[in-house]
């Protein structure tokens, strides 16, 4: 497929080079290879017919056999549209264009029989098709059985550019291109019983059968999916392979010390789990990298501590950074409380730590009289050098550019051992793609006791019952947390904002002090908001997602979230978070408007019915796809995909996985003549730019 990558798409008959200036800008598609591998987001049966009256807004696109009534220009200037009021002898449609009205006016006419294909809506209660695509009865295009619908922008469908002339364009490679080069390996298309790339490539778009189409989909996902586990897999050997580590040969009298005599309660089957599994990487004489994910509350801080311990037993100091100054804060005073007992020296360095504390700290740093340093990305600044770092635990790490973290390791001569940490439940299928180069634990248990947080759904009327639940709540001394979407009035969205929402809270509950939070303010402001807040002086803190990481309040029982439908699910998760951290019953509330989309109820259904993050993960996965959990890595995957779904695909995912990592057992530097092709096709679709693996 090397000569399709090098043919741009302007030379294709149709195309020229203003259309491919804009097929560049709005798609990416710059080559012959880039318009092949533009699959279809979805496919219609051409050979059926619906009528007017079945017609409902879940519909995909449809085709009505039908003539046109009338046809009339509305509007003024950019208003300005041509109606065409459709009959198929059970009910009116209209057919709306905003654009080429004068062409469009010339190329139809009334009482001639037609086919219009299209999206129907309702406006104004009359049922609509925006940009139709219209056909006369006799055309073949019409009725040709199974059709690709092709994603696209509003700008390229102003421009006249719709799903017939991108399947047009590619038809018209695939009839005259040569049967593309197989780079997956001979055995491997045997064994699983693929189709060849020139077949998949053909029916993927013009799909004789539904079977056909399924065969070749499944082939199609299955290369993407094998050459990113190919890619991932070869970095995390490569990692594991040439960076050397600090070797901690015991867990050390640090470590037991606080086990025998310190430890608060006792530890989960999983948080023992998962402390062995860092143990043995940290005494492998590799540098660990390792991702510790575990739901609020599952006990993360004290993981983090006991394996800084053994970093102290082994003659090492550690280090903790966190997003925020009250987090950071928080984690300080946790960690300090839990070890005061055995003489540990804990220090926290943050941006507001005045001049003479910092030289302190910079000194004990540097003698190693200080043990562990807690902090923001103050560690970062230059001046800070630790005598020994064994170990950096990283909170929240999607919070952190990766060449911040990176930036820990002019800490040492030699790599620190990494735990990056995240509350943010990550699914499996997920985590064996965007983590694909890091090792994985996870806590999966809560420790017991802990209560579930209790999580209705609640409409507008209902809101002054919310009011007195949430008053009932303050008199017994507790605190609330009250979350918009908007921190400002907007005229365009019809959501509450934060500020709107300070001055009514503070109307209705007079005697408590309300706070207010959210990313306008300066970070003193916030800072000092927070705090109010964390005291307890402020009963009631209304805010954006700024807390959605941050500050920890176990006497707040109750989280309100406005425009709850505005969310996704793992932020919603993780706003409720913030609230069940005592040992008092907590609740969240889910404010939401009554008329919302189908979809949406069962998003926010999800949230009432379970607690369990990854339960709440893998939903949101499934019903949002991916984009939110990849949004949060810093460069996203390596490679695109483009017909491969990883909330879906996940069979598939672990099939390529283990044909990844047979491959690579085989030939780990792919160099037999079959792994050079594949080593060939990986640099083609990489989109490394720097390889981070070691570090990220």
């Amino acid at each position: 497929m090397a000569g399709l990558r090098d043919i741009p798409v302007k030379f294709l008959k149709g195309v020229g080079p203003q259309r491919s200036r804009l097929l560049a800008e709005e798609l990416g598609i710059e080559s012959y290879h880039d318009l092949l591998h533009h699959f279809p987001s979805g496919y219609i049966d051409r050979s059926r017919f619906y009528h007017i009256r079945e017609l409902s807004e879940e519909m995909p696109s449809v085709q009505i056999r039908g003539r046109f009534i009338s046809f009339a220009e509305q509007g003024e200037g950019a208003k300005r549209r041509l109606v065409g009021l459709f009959s198929d002898g059970t009910a009116l449609l209209q057919a709306v264009w905003f654009h080429r009205i004068s062409a469009i006016k010339k190329a139809y006419n009334t009482g001639v029989e037609y086919i219009l294909f299209g999206k129907p809506s309702v406006f104004n209660n009359q049922w609509s098709i925006v940009h139709p695509e219209v056909d006369l009865t006799t055309s073949a295009e019409a009725t040709r059985g199974i059709r690709g619908i092709y994603p696209l922008t509003q700008r390229l469908s102003q421009r006249g550019i719709g799903s017939r002339q991108l399947s047009g364009w590619i038809g018209t490679i695939i009839d005259t291109m040569r049967a593309p080069h197989e780079t997956l390996p001979a055995d491997l298309i045997a064994r699983h019983r693929f189709v060849s790339l020139g077949q998949a490539l053909h029916d993927v778009h013009f799909p004789p059968s539904a079977e056909a189409l399924q065969k070749a989909r499944e082939r199609l996902k299955f290369e993407e999916l094998f050459y990113l586990q190919l890619d991932l897999r070869r970095h995390a050997i490569r990692r594991k392979s040439f960076t050397d580590g600090l070797r901690f040969g015991a867990a050390g009298r640090w470590l037991n010390a606080f086990y025998s005599d310190c430890l608060p309660f006792p530890l989960t089957g999983a948080q023992k789990r998962v402390v062995r599994e860092i143990f043995d990487d940290m005494r492998s004489g590799r540098q660990m990298n390792r991702l510790l994910q575990g739901d609020v509350g599952s006990g993360k801080t004290l993981v983090a501590l006991l394996c800084m311990l053994i970093a102290m037993g082994n003659g090492y100091q550690a280090a903790l950074m966190a997003p925020t100054e009250i987090l950071a804060g928080q984690h300080y005073e946790s960690l300090r409380s839990m070890v005061a007992r055995l003489g540990v020296n804990v220090g926290l360095l943050t941006g507001s730590t005045p001049a003479k504390e910092r030289r302190v700290i910079h000194e004990a740093l540097a003698d190693g009289s200080l043990h562990i340093l807690v902090g923001t990305h103050a560690l970062l600044e230059d001046p800070v050098r630790f005598k020994n770092l064994g170990l950096a635990v990283i909170d929240e790490q999607h919070r952190f550019g990766v060449a911040q973290r990176a930036r820990l390791w002019t800490k040492n001569e030699r790599p620190p051992h990494v735990l990056v940490m995240t509350a943010t439940p990550i699914p499996r299928t997920l985590a064996m793609t965007v983590y694909g180069d890091l090792d994985v634990s996870v806590i999966d248990e809560l420790p017991p006791g802990r209560k579930p947080v209790e999580t209705s759904l609640r409409y507008e009327e209902n809101r002054m019952d919310v009011y007195r639940s949430v008053g009932a709540q303050l008199r017994l001394g507790r605190q609330v947390y009250i979350v918009y979407p908007l921190i400002a009035e907007s005229e365009k969205l019809d959501l509450r904002s934060v500020e709107e929402g300070y001055d009514t809270i503070r109307e209705i509950f007079r005697d408590y002090r309300v706070a207010m939070v959210h990313g306008r303010l300066k970070p003193a402001e916030k800072d000092y908001q927070m705090h109010l807040f964390a005291s307890g002086e402020a009963r009631i803190l209304v805010a954006t997602t700024v807390i959605e990481v941050g500050v920890n309040v176990p006497n707040a029982t109750v989280m309100i979230i406005e425009n709850a439908e505005r969310f996704g699910l793992s932020q919603l998760h993780q706003l409720r978070g913030r609230v069940g951290r005592g040992a008092d019953k907590s609740y969240c509330v889910l404010m939401s408007k009554r008329k919302i989309a189908k979809e949406t109820r069962q998003r926010l259904e999800v949230m009432t019915s379970t607690t369990d993050g990854f339960v709440v993960a893998e939903a949101d996965l499934r019903m949002r796809g991916p984009g939110d959990i990849e949004g949060t890595m810093q460069s996203g995957l390596p490679m695109k995909l483009n017909i491969a779904n990883l909330a879906t695909d996940g069979q598939i995912i672990q099939i390529a996985r283990d044909d990844a990592e047979a491959v690579l057992t085989a030939d780990p530097e792919l160099t037999s003549p079959a792994g050079r092709i594949m080593a060939l096709e990986l640099s083609r679709l990489s989109r490394r730019t720097a390889d981070w693996s070691k570090i990220s």
